[in-house]
């Protein structure tokens, strides 16, 4: 197992040890209701802490303690371990992979951008009025989606020798004001050597954009930090009206923060325009007629880059050495593990890396969403509440607010997207959703993916998190396999329709879901069921 997962399962057996002491403490008030009222909460107290006797607290509070020791015990052991690889900054290697700098040059024929080009080409050569003197226009999107080459069209478009000075400057997740400014001035004088202080190159590139109107593109932008955007841009307000500022970044409250008066929201490219960017790379740019079976994989390619222009590139390269029949063995593996000059992984690590912790686990959540699965804000906010994913600070915000906010956030910097068919809900591209499994780990399982056609499980036991497709009757051969899962949180069953009556067996609902002591969230809506458990259904048991 790796020490990832151990870490990881030492975090969640400490909650659930947390979770029970709870439960036992609330154990004396609920009894008092129970025999004041017939009430149902005392029959949905979990079985870990039954009996009412003087004996029976103190049997807990014993084997409670028993259950703390051996987590003492392997929290020591995780940290000798650490200790003696010397893993003193766990996660510092996604910090250290960098971006190479973007360039204002496309690899090759752009496809599928002439509308978003002309658009944003539109919004540059507008005139408006405003306190300053130059308009930001952001370009927002998921990573990969093609908003460094779509501002690289722009940039070299004719219309732009409507601007005095042009400059590109790729920026990063490394907001240094110094380096910036300074790739600037170099960028439009050819020299910025002959100074020491920050103010002096402010001062000089001031004076070079007096009078000027200008044309900036800020390429990859990751700052949040208003101080520093505020002291970068003191210079600018010295160019002439009009002067413009591209800003391309995955996060729009970061266009935000920036000023931008427009953010321009770059979609996935269309199938056809997908297929074509594969075509270009995989075959090296020539007209080559496509063989006969080609058209058969067309589907399962097109599918498998979901409209992203960098999937479809890195997938036509990868393919390039290929023969062709090999190709579909290809594409049923992970797109980033097929070639390691695959940029994608490092790409959307790096959109991960940058979470703030409470959103990391909501995200990591997310993983026992189906592909292409379409879902609502409150749906999803309602099962972080349930989860106990969403921090609440005394005397903040009410739970669903502060729930709206975390999901408002994830939708800001593009890790999930509106959905195409249906604007009231949402969906994560298949890139984004192999992230999430990624870092979910053995946490999150969804059972499709887990059990095999002879009914071998793959489901790591001390998994938290599951979903499941429910087919018409959901037997004992199929949901077997959740009797293997104890420590089990979410049971989310879903579905693609609600056209037909879906059953689900007995053996399951009075056996198996009893097993399941740790359960958050549990969903069998949809089913015609006969009959629950008798603690489940009499509130007198």
């Amino acid at each position: 197992m790796p020490r990832r997962s151990n870490l990881r399962d030492l975090a969640y057996d400490v909650e659930d040890i947390l979770d029970k002491f709870s439960t036992e403490l609330l154990r004396p008030k609920i009894e008092k209701l129970h025999q004041a009222s017939t009430s149902k909460a005392w029959s949905l107290i979990p079985t870990c802490c039954t009996g009412s006797s003087p004996n029976a607290f103190g049997w807990f509070m014993f084997n409670l303690d028993s259950e703390i020791n051996e987590i003492t015990e392997r929290l020591l052991d995780i940290s000798r371990r650490k200790n003696e690889l010397g893993l003193n900054d766990i996660g510092g290697s996604v910090v250290e992979w960098k971006r190479l700098p973007s360039s204002s040059l496309p690899d090759g024929h752009v496809i599928g951008r002439d509308q978003d080009k002309k658009k944003i080409v539109e919004l540059l050569l507008r005139d408006e009025q405003s306190l300053v003197n130059y308009h930001v226009v952001s370009i927002v999107g998921m990573p990969g989606v093609g908003k460094t080459t779509l501002s690289g069209l722009v940039f070299n478009d004719d219309a732009m020798k409507h601007f005095d000075i042009k400059v590109w400057v790729s920026v990063s997740n490394d907001f240094n004001c110094v380096r910036l400014t300074k790739a600037i001035l170099k960028s439009v004088t050819l020299n910025s050597e002959r100074f020491d202080e920050f103010s002096d190159f402010q001062n000089l590139l001031s004076e070079v954009l007096t009078g000027k109107k200008f044309l900036i593109v800020l390429d990859d932008v990751w700052n949040t930090n208003y101080g520093l955007w505020a002291t970068m841009q003191t210079p600018f307000r010295a160019g002439a009206p009009g002067s413009k500022i591209i800003v391309t970044t995955r996060d729009v409250n970061v266009a935000k923060l920036m000023g931008a008066v427009e953010c321009y929201n770059l979609e996935c490219v269309s199938d056809d325009d997908c297929w074509k960017v594969f075509v270009q790379h995989a075959f090296l740019n020539r007209n080559t007629s496509e063989p006969s079976n080609l058209e058969f994989l067309r589907e399962k390619i097109v599918a498998k880059c979901n409209g992203l222009p960098l999937a479809a590139r890195t997938l036509g390269g990868f393919l390039r050495f290929k023969e062709i029949d090999q190709w579909e063995d290809v594409l049923g593996s992970k797109l980033w593990t097929q070639s390691n000059q695959s940029n994608i992984l490092p790409l959307l690590r790096l959109s991960y890396h940058y979470l703030p912790s409470h959103l990391k686990r909501c995200f990591a959540y997310c993983s026992i969403l189906p592909k292409a699965y379409e879902f609502k804000e409150r749906q999803l906010i309602l099962l972080w509440m349930a989860e106990g994913l969403i921090q609440q600070p005394e005397g903040s915000k009410q739970m669903e607010d502060l729930g709206s906010e975390y999901f408002n956030e994830l939708y800001s910097r593009s890790f999930f997207q509106k959905s195409r068919k249906d604007e009231t809900k949402y969906v994560m591209h298949d890139l984004m959703n192999d992230l999430a499994q990624w870092v979910a780990g053995d946490i999150g399982f969804r059972l499709e993916d887990k059990v095999d056609n002879n009914n071998g499980c793959g489901i790591f036991p001390k998994a938290r998190y599951s979903s499941y497709i429910s087919a018409k009757f959901d037997g004992i051969q199929r949901l077997g396999a959740f009797s293997k899962v104890k420590y089990l949180r979410t049971f989310l069953r879903l579905t693609e329709s609600y056209d037909e009556e879906k059953y689900i067996t007995t053996t399951f609902t009075l056996c198996t879901l009893l097993k399941l002591r740790y359960l958050r969230v549990l969903s069998l809506n949809g089913y015609m069921l006969t009959k629950l458990p008798i603690r489940v259904s009499d509130p007198n048991s």
